[in-house]
């Protein structure tokens, strides 16, 4: 039995993950302040700490042991240095999720393969995570860190919208208002459902071949976003949907918090090869197309009425952008 601590555990692909390392028969034991945004199998040990407070967590986990640390809470080359203060030496791989978005954009050539480069000149994100990377991937050269890298693409469960105004984009199509997509949304999205990656990433753990080595985990469905957001439309029961086009640039111009994620990731057709992690994991597929994806999020959110929050914020900026691409048209 392979004992494993993720340090998460309940966000959209770690509580995945944990449910099928639960079902695989290992011993689970998640860390986080005890917010579970997802619940928790009844078979995984909580233990409460805040994993910024490195003292606490020494206190937390005394002197323990695991087989695995899968570290989803980390997002600097800061916390990847506190990681390797309280883990180095007590355990026998340590699994970083980084992101395929560190992959270089705008891509030269596609499908992206974990040779292509790691460069993202628009996304700070991305470029925290591409240091985390060179952290670990030096320990590893110069000290033997058994570390393992994984590069997620866009993951969504049934309570993430891949929207760009989540659940504010399904209260318009339902009232009958124009909903902004980027581009003229053609460009080809690699999307991938939780259950699919946790496969993937379940089938890495413990496994000696995965040391040493990062693996991109997307899957294999590469809808274009008017696929996206009109099987969103046809699963809030609307017949057409409102879409209205606009550059990314423009988006960006009018929002520049949404600069980065577009310009920096989903302006461009991304495939990716999942080939690495296949020869691992075998059983790994795409089993959850967005058509099904969709239809389990409207599902959710019409029995959870109370998530159905909408930004006026972001509804307003959609009406102003929406406003002026078709003045501009």
């Amino acid at each position: 039995m392979t004992s494993i601590l993720y340090i998460g555990g309940t966000g959209t692909i770690s509580a995945a993950c944990v449910r099928r390392s639960v079902a695989l028969g290992h011993d689970v034991a998640v860390l986080n302040r005890g917010s579970a945004r997802r619940p928790l199998p009844p078979q995984v040990e909580l233990i409460e700490a805040d994993v910024r407070d490195a003292g606490a967590v020494r206190s937390a986990l005394g002197d323990r042991r695991f087989d695995v640390v899968a570290e989803f809470l980390a997002f600097t080359p800061e916390h990847i240095a506190t990681d390797l203060e309280l883990f180095e030496g007590r355990t026998g791989q340590y699994v970083f999720i980084s992101s395929a978005s560190a992959y270089e954009k705008p891509p030269r050539r596609v499908p992206v393969t974990e040779s292509t480069p790691l460069r993202n000149p628009f996304w700070q994100y991305s470029r925290d995570k591409i240091a985390c990377e060179d952290v670990l991937v030096a320990a590893h050269r110069e000290r033997g860190l058994p570390v393992t890298i994984v590069r997620p693409s866009h993951t969504y469960d049934e309570r993430l919208l891949p929207t760009l105004g989540g659940w504010t984009d399904i209260a318009r199509m339902r009232a009958g208002r124009p909903v902004i997509v980027h581009g003229d949304g053609t460009s080809l999205w690699t999307i991938t459902h939780s259950d699919d990656f946790a496969v993937a990433f379940t089938g890495l753990l413990g496994n000696p071949a995965a040391i040493g080595e990062a693996f991109t985990i997307t899957g294999t469905h590469a809808p274009t976003w008017n696929q996206i957001y009109g099987w969103l439309a046809d699963a809030a029961g609307v017949d057409s949907a409102d879409l209205v086009h606009v550059a990314s640039d423009t988006i960006a111009a009018f929002a520049p918090d949404l600069g980065p994620t577009l310009i920096g990731d989903k302006a461009h057709s991304m495939l990716f090869d999942s080939s690495k992690v296949t020869q691992l994991v075998p059983e790994f597929r795409t089993t959850i197309t967005f058509d099904e994806g969709a239809r389990r999020i409207l599902a959710h959110y019409d029995a959870h009425p109370e998530e159905q929050r909408i930004d006026e914020d972001r509804d307003a900026l959609f009406d102003r952008i929406a406003s002026h691409a078709r003045s501009a048209g």
